[in-house]
């Protein structure tokens, strides 16, 4: 009889601890957050996440983007700053190359005005300015004329041409810019084009010829 109550209270107590857990289970089922199960398929393979994961995924991929669109935007800025940089080199460059060639022409016309009117002040200082642009036209008549060289300097300074070049006169005259400046406008003049002898290649104090002043251009 004991032993009956014993197994019956036992068995009250089991089952009061089975409805108890039970409840608590369904309790603690009922308070966590619902899992959704999102499943994609591409091709012959399937693929079964969470939300949880997607949206993880989701911020991973956005995340990675914007890197990407910033290493980009770097990158392109980097590139228009280095072409910005080669176009302003290639433009000094050309500048400077041109500023050169310039002063070079400058220099090369200023030394033949100068050349050419040193030469017009020992033949012809002491003549009106039409024969001293005279003289100088002679020397570019023989420039052109392909009978003589083809440059001012090799005209004059040809041997047995030019009395002053050949006694050094010419040299001086040039060394210390002893020219005047009648000289060196009628040089100028001749080397723009005025010529009022027409093809004279020679010219001397007598003779025959057209006479400015005291020379005759032949």
């Amino acid at each position: 009889m004991l032993k009956a109550k014993r197994l019956k209270s036992m068995f009250v107590l089991y089952s009061a601890c089975a409805v108890m857990a039970t409840g608590f289970t369904s309790q603690a089922a009922s308070e966590q957050p619902e899992v959704t199960t999102i499943t994609e398929t591409k091709g012959e393979n399937t693929n079964t996440h969470t939300a949880v994961q997607a949206i993880s995924q989701n911020i991973v991929a956005s995340a990675q983007e914007m890197t990407d669109a910033s290493q980009q935007v770097i990158a392109d800025n980097i590139a228009k700053k280095e072409e910005e940089e080669r176009l302003a080199r290639e433009k000094a460059e050309q500048e400077a190359k041109e500023k050169a060639e310039r002063e070079a022409r400058e220099a090369y016309v200023r030394a033949n005005q100068e050349l050419l009117a040193s030469i017009i002040y020992c033949e012809a200082g002491n003549q009106p300015y039409e024969g001293q642009v005279a003289v100088g036209a002679v020397i570019m008549n023989r420039v052109k004329s392909g009978s003589y060289p083809n440059s001012i300097e090799e005209v004059i300074y040809q041997s047995g041409q030019f009395g002053p070049a050949a006694t050094g006169w010419l040299n001086r005259v040039r060394s210390s810019k002893g020219y005047s400046q009648t000289a060196l406008q009628a040089a100028v003049d001749a080397l723009n084009g005025s010529n009022p002898i027409g093809n004279c290649l020679y010219f001397d104090q007598g003779g025959a010829g057209m006479k400015i002043g005291a020379h005759y251009f032949h």
